[in-house]
């Protein structure tokens, strides 16, 4: 899937999605900021991984 498409569904989401990660697994914008997203991400490797 190109970057353009994914670039397009999460701006037609209603819902952000802390989920969407750019190159090199940086941290890319999200509605809420980069710190939440950051701490979802890492609350999310802590409960869903262990």
């Amino acid at each position: 899937m190109s970057a353009q498409a994914v670039g397009g569904a999460v701006a037609r989401n209603p819902i952000p999605c802390h989920r969407v990660i750019g190159t090199n697994d940086a941290l890319t914008g999200y509605a809420g900021g980069i710190d939440k997203k950051a701490a979802l991400l890492q609350w999310e490797r802590g409960h869903i991984l262990s």
